[in-house]
């Protein structure tokens, strides 16, 4: 008689696996059985939370969507702006694989561009707060954040820098 039973897996267990395997593998991981084969144990578990991959999908895009989002701190909007800008440029290990993934995939596209969307914004809505209207302005804060991410870790691009960047725009108010 067995007397050491596995704990029954979570829907929740299933998508940080896919986000896992996400980072670690790609896109090709997010099938049933690989994830199955990874997690050791059967498809079946996986079809009893999930419809199909796709389904699957969905519920990954839908829980790094919440992930991602921001929120801005209190303070004034110097300060939210130099917190957000900071939090964009060292927040979110999954991020560089899902963006990967939307290249492929247009319902991870779709999430990724209103992500983008909203930072865009929340970025915009600040500069102009601010006194710097040129919406130009986010969308450069927001590549170099997107940017920092991908630097080597022996370059030590972080908070730091992203802060100094801040500064720059702000003097040209």
């Amino acid at each position: 008689m067995n007397t050491h039973t596995k704990p029954r897996l979570t829907r929740e267990a299933w998508i940080t696996a896919g986000l896992t395997a996400l980072m670690s593998v790609g896109p090709d991981a997010l099938k049933a059985e690989p994830l199955a084969r990874r997690m050791k144990t059967t498809k079946g578990s996986f079809y009893w939370h999930f419809k199909d991959v796709p389904d699957f999908h969905k519920a990954v895009l839908a829980f790094w969507q919440t992930d991602a989002q921001v929120e801005l701190a209190d303070g004034t909007s110097v300060m939210q702006l130099r917190a957000l800008a900071e939090h964009l440029a060292t927040q979110g290990t999954a991020e560089p694989a899902i963006r990967a993934w939307a290249k492929s995939n247009k319902t991870a596209a779709r999430v990724l561009a209103k992500v983008d969307t909203v930072r865009l914004a929340q970025l915009e809505t600040l500069l102009d707060e601010i006194g710097i209207a040129n919406p130009e302005m986010a969308r450069i804060l927001y590549a170099a954040a997107l940017g920092m991410r991908d630097m080597p870790e022996t370059a030590q691009v972080g908070p730091d820098a992203m802060g100094t960047l801040v500064d720059l725009v702000l003097a040209l108010r």
